[in-house]
C-alpha cells in the first residue's frame, strides 16, 4: 500500500488531487497546511508527497521538499506551481524533487508522473542534496514550455556532460547556456561565447585554439585561443552547425582528448572545460545529409536542450513585453504605459524573431511613442497587423485596432456603469490615460 500525501493551501485542490490519484493500492493523506504536513511527516513514512509551492505560509513547498527528503530519503516529491520560475524549478531540482509541475497542470501527465514516482519510490540513498543559492540570468516565462526548460537547465547544470542548445534565433540559446554555467560548480569561472558563424573560417580555428608565432601572416607573437583561456570554465560554441568539416574533426578530438593544440605548434596542453554548443537549424538533418559529423554530434548532444520559440508560449508575452518596457523606461529615463490593447496586438504576433525581436520592439516604442503610453499606432504595421498594400482590400471588412480598442473602452465603461476609477482599474492604466483615450475615440465620460 502507498501512502501518498498531498498538501496545498485550497481545500478544494486537494480533493480534487485526491480522487485524481486515488487507486485500491494507495492510502492518502492530505494537509492544508505546512504545520500540518510537518506533524504528518513525523509520523508513518510516506511514498509520496504531492505539495504546491506556495502555500500562503511562512514555510513553501520548498520547505516541505526538504523536510520531507530528510525523514524519508527514499520517498519522492512531486511540486506544483502556478508562477514556475528558473530559481524555484532549479531548487527543486538540487533537493532532489522527482519532478516540477505548472498550473493549469494536465491530468495525464500527472498521473503518469505519479506512477513514475512511486514506482522509484524507496529506490534513493539517503543523504542531503547540498544546496546552492542561484540568482536571475534573464530567462523569463512561467507556460508549461519554459518549465520544461528550466527543469532541463536544473538536470544539466549539476553534470559535466556537452549540452546542445537548440532553437530558432532568438529565442534565448545564449540565455540557456549561461544559466547552465551559473547553476554549475564552473558558475565562478570564465563563460565564453563563440559564435562560430560569425567568424571566418580560416580565423575560427586559430579563435578557439590559439596560434604560435609565424603560424600564418600576421601572428607575430604566441596567442592562447578561447579554449585555453576559459580553462576551468564553459565554452558555448553558438551556430556549430556553421562549421567546416576540417574544424569539425578538431573539435570532435578536442571533445575526445581535452588537449588542444595552437595552430603551427607541435605542443598539445591539458585543457578542463565544459563545452556547451548551441544551433538554430535541424541539425539531425544536418547530419543525415552529411554536412554535419554523426560522431560529433553523438558526441555534443549527450543532454539536448529545446528552446521553444515565442509563438509558442504566447501566454509569455504580457510577462516579456512588461519586463521589456520597465527596462527601456530605466534606460531612457522616460515612463510610458503601455494599454492591454497593446499588449493584445503583441500577443497576437507570431514573432518570427522570437524574444529579440520583441525586445527590439519594446525599445523602440518607448524611444519613439508621441506621448506617454503607447499607441496602437506606435507598433511595426506587422506586429499591429496592418495587411500589405496589394492585399488590402482581402482585409477591407476587418476592424482596425484603434477600432477594436475604441470598443474595448466603451464596453468597459458600460460595464462599470460609467465609474472612471473603476474602468482605469479594470484596464490596468491611470486616470489620466483613461481621459486620453477617451478624448481620441470622441467618448464622453460621465461625470
Amino acid at each position: 500500500m502507498y501512502r501518498i500525501l498531498i498538501v496545498d493551501d485550497d481545500r478544494e485542490t486537494c480533493r480534487l488531487v485526491s480522487e485524481l490519484l486515488a487507486g485500491p493500492d494507495r492510502k492518502i493523506e492530505t494537509a492544508l497546511d505546512p504545520d500540518r504536513a510537518t506533524e504528518l511527516m513525523n509520523g508513518s513514512p510516506f511514498d509520496l508527497m504531492v505539495s504546491d509551492i506556495d502555500l500562503n505560509a511562512k514555510d513553501t513547498g520548498l520547505d516541505l521538499l526538504r523536510r520531507f527528503k530528510l525523514r524519508n530519503p527514499g520517498g519522492q516529491v512531486l511540486l506544483i506551481s502556478g508562477f514556475g520560475t528558473l530559481d524555484t524549478a532549479i531548487e527543486a531540482v538540487r533537493a532532489g524533487a522527482f519532478d516540477y509541475v505548472s498550473k493549469p497542470f494536465n491530468i495525464a501527465e500527472v498521473k503518469a508522473t505519479v506512477a513514475r514516482a512511486l514506482a522509484q519510490a524507496g529506490s534513493e540513498e539517503p543523504g542531503q542534496v547540498p544546496q546552492q543559492e542561484v540568482g536571475p540570468v534573464g530567462l523569463i516565462g512561467r507556460t508549461a514550455a519554459m518549465l520544461e526548460v528550466y527543469k532541463e537547465i536544473a538536470r544539466a547544470a549539476d553534470t559535466m556532460a556537452p549540452v546542445l542548445i537548440i532553437g530558432e534565433s532568438g529565442t534565448g540559446k545564449e540565455l540557456v547556456a549561461r544559466a547552465i554555467h551559473t547553476h554549475s560548480r564552473r558558475g565562478h569561472r570564465p563563460f565564453v561565447g563563440v559564435n562560430c558563424g560569425a567568424i571566418a573560417e580560416t580565423l575560427l580555428e586559430s579563435e578557439l585554439f590559439g596560434h604560435v608565432r609565424g603560424a600564418f601572416t600576421g601572428a607575430v607573437a604566441d596567442a592562447k585561443g578561447i579554449f585555453e583561456q576559459a580553462h576551468g570554465g564553459t565554452v558555448l560554441l553558438d551556430e556549430i552547425a556553421e562549421t567546416s568539416p576540417a574544424l569539425q574533426v578538431k573539435l570532435l578530438r578536442f571533445l575526445e582528448e581535452g588537449e588542444v593544440r595552437p595552430v603551427g605548434a607541435s605542443r598539445t596542453t591539458k585543457v578542463d572545460l565544459r563545452v556547451l554548443a548551441a544551433t538554430n537549424v535541424d541539425i539531425e538533418k544536418e547530419v543525415a545529409s552529411q554536412r554535419f559529423r554523426q560522431d560529433l554530434y553523438y558526441r555534443l548532444s549527450v543532454i539536448v536542450i529545446r528552446v521553444p520559440a515565442l509563438r509558442d508560449r504566447r501566454a509569455d508575452i504580457p510577462l516579456l513585453a512588461a519586463r521589456f518596457l520597465q527596462a527601456a523606461c530605466s534606460r531612457s529615463g522616460r515612463h510610458v504605459e503601455m494599454p492591454p490593447v497593446v499588449t493584445t496586438a503583441l500577443s497576437a504576433y507570431d514573432w518570427p524573431g522570437n524574444v529579440r525581436e520583441l525586445e527590439n520592439t519594446i525599445e523602440r516604442l518607448v524611444l519613439f511613442s508621441r506621448g506617454s503610453t503607447v499607441d496602437v499606432a506606435d507598433l511595426p504595421a506587422a506586429v499591429r497587423g496592418a495587411p500589405p498594400g496589394r492585399h488590402a482590400p482581402m482585409f477591407d471588412d476587418l476592424p482596425t485596432l484603434d477600432e477594436l480598442e475604441r470598443r474595448y473602452l466603451k464596453h468597459v465603461m458600460e460595464a462599470v456603469g460609467g465609474n472612471r476609477t473603476r474602468a482605469a482599474e479594470v484596464m490596468g492604466i491611470d486616470r489620466r490615460t483613461l481621459y486620453r483615450m477617451a478624448e481620441r475615440f470622441g467618448i464622453e465620460l460621465k461625470d
